[in-house]
């Protein structure tokens, strides 16, 4: 979500635009990605009024290119930040337990042998990584023989002892969309394809004008305005853009910010999904050059992801957001890095990995403030938000992994109360997500795995006609809320045509209606992950009953 160019503001501020859609709210958040989101359900919960606008689709960008790892963060643990990483830790462990439908535990295997640094250092930083924080049910770290254990079957025999520790793993595009579903049943009206054109202040805060956009063609339909008592910024990579027009009215006192708008940086980490490389459920962390870590995660079955542990600069400044191919959405990952990431890989794995093994790329972008390198990034702490008083307030969220969204977006909605002098409690530190209560349908609670799995067989139970791909697809995608999904299915008829292979018509419409889901790259690539599964005569078919839908034809 970001500004789009001065021409379309003008265009939008015709005063025959003004009387569509017209609204007011205590809060406007401007960005849809896993912060934005969770900061407006926060708000949401909180008693105020949200309206939040998102250019694109939610989590079209660097929500959903992230590396889908829930972790403490071991480089920043053998940094010696050991308050951030207690609280990423006490933050993943709530997440597993409170969301099990989109997270999954993770055993994480480190090999270790010539040329890396000493074992014993290893197990100082992992016995801390235990220890920081509470777990519940994740078992400890433990040092294995690699020979003949299964978790050393793809790696070549060089390699024969390894670290294992626990962490876990994110269906990242669908924590934002269900934590939009959470703003929304909170409260929050979410709006897509709606671009925040301009911003004025005035004594009541802000008047914000808005630019809806066709989500098939990208043509301006029409516009509005929202007067808001105050402005959220979480536009993701586009937050100095943002901040520095916001800024630029000059208002003041700061509560914990500089008056004038910083400058950024931007950064990008990269990621490959490869064919799978392992029969194993664990993923790997392996040194690269210059002991620079890569994960190897297993990733939608039939695939592995690959993914650079740290960003590297953005040399050639932030990308366009402008619409285009979906493979297009995120920052390019070079022909070198690919090639990097596999030298990296097969330096470890049996099964040897080239650039034209590689099916899918992507990066996760982000910005921070020069000379906050590894300082406020991934801070579970108010270093990831900032705001000003006055007349007309603001808060800036900068940021931060996955694992920290909940404390960033709980720091934020309290910012946000400081400023309008309105201090209400916070509330989601206990809270599951929708979907995450499965005693709906099982008896009693034992830990996050064994209830999901528990969950899918008594939804199989309950529907005796769906086959195992599909309760196992939804029991991950929608949890206990696809009990709701099925109130009147009784055979699979009834879903209505397959419109590609385990895609029927009827979760289409559950989509379009509950979800946001207004294109088919929202849907195989967000939504659901089918385009990885999809041949192109498959997406196709996804693409025309979108068209369809859209002409009013479906």
């Amino acid at each position: 979500m970001h500004l789009s160019d001065p021409s379309e503001a003008a265009v939008s501020a015709a005063p025959e635009s003004r009387s569509v859609g017209d609204a007011q709210c205590d809060v406007l958040v401007v960005g849809g990605g896993i912060h934005g989101v969770s900061v407006a359900r926060d708000l949401a919960g909180r008693g105020w009024t949200v309206i939040l606008c998102e250019q694109h689709d939610l989590a079209q960008h660097g929500s959903s290119a992230s590396s889908k790892l829930l972790h403490g963060g071991l480089v920043e643990l053998a940094q010696g930040q050991l308050g951030r990483v207690r609280r990423a830790l006490a933050e993943r462990e709530g997440l597993l337990l409170g969301a099990p439908h989109i997270t999954s535990p993770l055993r994480m295997v480190m090999p270790y042998g010539p040329g890396l640094p000493s074992p014993w250092a290893a197990r100082l930083v992992l016995w801390l990584y235990d220890h920081l924080a509470p777990r519940e049910w994740l078992p400890e770290s433990e040092r294995i023989t690699l020979a003949g254990h299964p978790m050393g079957e793809a790696l070549k025999p060089l390699w024969q002892e390894a670290f294992v520790h626990a962490d876990g793993l994110v269906d990242d595009a669908r924590l934002v969309l269900t934590c939009a579903r959470s703003a929304r049943d909170k409260g929050a009206r979410i709006l897509t394809r709606t671009a925040c054109v301009d911003l004025r202040p005035n004594d009541q805060g802000w008047t914000a004008l808005l630019a809806h956009h066709d989500p098939q063609s990208g043509a301006l339909t029409h516009r509005s305005q929202v007067q808001a008592r105050l402005v959220v910024n979480a536009a993701g990579p586009w937050v100095p853009q943002l901040q520095a027009q916001i800024q630029a009215h000059g208002h003041a006192p700061a509560l914990d910010a500089p008056k004038v708008a910083p400058s950024a940086a931007w950064f990008q980490r990269s990621h490959v999904v490869v064919p799978r490389l392992f029969g194993h459920e664990h993923g790997h962390v392996l040194h690269g050059d210059g002991h620079r870590l890569v994960f190897v995660l297993p990733f939608e079955q039939h695939f592995s992801l690959i993914a650079a542990a740290d960003g590297t600069p953005m040399l050639d400044g932030l990308p366009s957001a402008a619409p285009g191919p979906e493979r297009g959405a995120h920052a390019r990952v070079s022909d070198a890095e690919v090639d990097a990431l596999c030298q990296t890989v097969n330096r470890y794995f049996k099964r040897s990995i080239a650039r034209e093994d590689v099916v899918w790329r992507f990066a996760e972008v982000w910005a921070e403030p020069e000379g906050q390198r590894g300082k406020g990034r991934a801070s579970a702490s108010r270093t990831s938000v900032e705001g000003h008083g006055g007349p007309s307030p603001w808060v800036t969220v900068w940021g931060g992994p996955f694992t920290a969204f909940r404390r960033v977006a709980e720091d934020a909605a309290s910012l946000v109360g400081e400023c309008l002098g309105e201090v209400r409690e916070p509330w989601t530190r206990h809270a599951s997500l929708p979907g995450g209560y499965l005693l709906d349908l099982i008896d009693r609670e034992e830990d996050p795995a064994s209830d999901l799995a528990e969950f899918q067989r008594r939804l199989r139970a309950r529907n005796p006609w769906m086959d195992l791909p599909l309760a196992r697809r939804w029991s991950h995608q929608y949890g206990a809320l696809a009990l709701e999904m099925l109130q009147g299915v009784m055979s699979r008829a009834d879903l209505g045509p397959e419109v590609a292979p385990g895609l029927h018509e009827w979760e289409l419409i559950h989509l379009c209606r509950d979800e946001w889901a207004a294109t088919a790259d929202d849907v195989l690539w967000r939504r659901t992950r089918l385009g990885l599964h999809y041949d192109e005569a498959q997406r196709a078919a996804v693409h025309t009953w979108f068209q369809r839908r859209h002409l009013g034809t479906a």
